[in-house]
């Protein structure tokens, strides 16, 4: 039998040749397989059992056409898809993103992250994606409606309360689960509260679920800042952003004693070294639907950058919050260099490979995506549990489920960093591997399928 190291490289192999061009996807897998070396030298059953060669490939893979009209009467045809990767824990979790970057790589490497992501959470749920390339920024709700309606014909028969649980993602707020959940409910001729998550709190949805991946990424950098022994309390904090993820990172910053100075969006970066004003973010952003050059606008003292990094700011903690790729190594060595102490991503891999390799050859707390920004994920899955059950629980009995689970979490990370890595700060290989096992021992028990 082959080395550990020898096995990883040899997948990933396989996987460039049988995956080409899809370098989200590739990036993904090889973040990672690379730090599996001293999990599989432990388990060598899981080599024999080739979990890796089957762990990298979606059990179902769907890709639909979309057809819809605008207002003005003209069809359009974009591209769906859901990757359902890894049903060894529970039913497929995962979000949908409409956004016209979305590609099959930009869906796979989503759904190969939520397979680990999910596990961490303990709540049953297996991992999966979907989304289309459509962009409904700037679309009318009519022109949304319709789009989502189309989705959803073509994604309808191949999700479950049982099955897959979508839920949202960029793109994919209130409105369009609103829509989605409508379509099907029309579709599967009945009232499955449990088939999408995110849902209107009338009909089935979540206390929290809007808050819950901004206030689980603090809850999970809070309890890295405790391992030396520190707060929030006075910390100045960069947060990228300006959707529901930095809105509520935020507002726990603030309720925490922090003091976030920047957000961005596609018009810029801000830097308000007075502080982000809340209530503003929330007015233009929740309400008007607005830019972040808007928020300039009303607060005189606050900067609005078109270019440059917001990553240059000087800060004790950054969230990046916003989407990919949006942290790089140069913005990492800058990051460092000002003296930042901790790092929790809000955003699903937001610092490159190069980034990644800078905070792990530094002193940096770097909490990976697919552990601290696993709140809201866990909260969906509460959302399941409350519609199995036809419950509605408390803003409080959610709010204090959803921090048990990230401290659970960060303790699982920091177990499996000190078994396989030899210490307690690697929240790389913490995170992979802690995932990694509770999948594969539940794949090895269910024979090869």
């Amino acid at each position: 039998m082959s080395t550990a190291s020898e096995y990883i490289e040899s997948v990933l192999e396989g996987l460039k040749v049988r995956n080409p061009g899809e370098l989200e996807f590739q990036e993904a897998v090889v973040g990672v397989l690379d730090s599996l070396a001293p999990v599989l030298e432990q388990h060598p059953e899981y080599q024999e059992a080739a979990i890796l060669e089957r762990i990298v490939e979606p059990e179902r893979a769907v890709h639909f056409r979309v057809p819809w009209v605008d207002d003005e009467g003209k069809t359009h045809v974009n591209r769906g898809y859901r990757f359902q990767f890894n049903s060894a824990l529970g039913p497929y979790k995962g979000g949908l993103r409409f956004h016209p970057t979305v590609s099959a790589s930009i869906v796979k490497f989503l759904g190969f992250e939520q397979i680990f992501k999910n596990a961490l959470t303990g709540q049953q749920i297996g991992g999966g994606k979907g989304g289309a390339d459509f962009d409904p920024h700037g679309r009318s709700d009519q022109e949304i409606m319709r789009f989502c309606q189309s989705f959803m014909t073509g994604l309808f028969r191949h999700i479950g309360h049982f099955t897959d649980i979508p839920a949202g993602d960029i793109g994919v707020g209130g409105r369009e689960i609103g829509y989605l959940f409508g379509q099907y409910k029309k579709l599967a001729n009945g009232f499955e509260a449990g088939v999408l998550t995110g849902k209107g709190l009338d009909w089935g949805g979540s206390l929290i679920r809007t808050e819950a991946t901004g206030y689980g990424l603090v809850a999970f950098t809070r309890e890295m800042l405790k391992t030396r022994g520190e707060d929030f309390e006075g910390q100045t904090v960069s947060v990228s952003g300006s959707g529901n993820v930095a809105i509520y990172s935020i507002e726990k910053l603030q309720q925490l004693g922090a003091k976030p100075v920047t957000i961005s969006d596609s018009s810029g970066w801000v830097y308000d070294a007075d502080g982000i004003d809340l209530e503003l973010l929330k007015d233009i952003k929740e309400v008007k639907r607005g830019r972040v050059a808007d928020y300039v606008a009303a607060r005189p003292n606050a900067e609005l950058h078109t270019d440059g990094s917001i990553w240059s700011v000087p800060v004790d903690v950054a969230l990046p919050c916003a989407t990919q790729h949006e942290l790089n190594g140069e913005d990492a060595r800058t990051l460092i260099k000002n003296g930042v102490k901790a790092v929790g991503e809000g955003a699903n891999m937001p610092t490159d490979a190069e980034g990644v390799e800078v905070f792990e050859a530094s002193d940096v707390l770097y909490g990976p995506g697919k552990a601290a920004n696993a709140g809201g994920v866990a909260v969906s899955a509460l959302e399941m549990q409350q519609n199995s059950a036809r419950q509605s629980w408390t803003r409080e009995d959610v709010a204090q489920r959803l921090d048990d689970i990230m401290v659970n979490i960060h303790a699982q990370c920091v177990d499996a960093s000190e078994r396989y890595a030899g210490n307690s700060s690697d929240y790389v290989t913490g995170s992979n591997a802690a995932g990694f096992v509770k999948v594969a021992d539940a794949m090895l028990a269910q024979g090869v399928l």
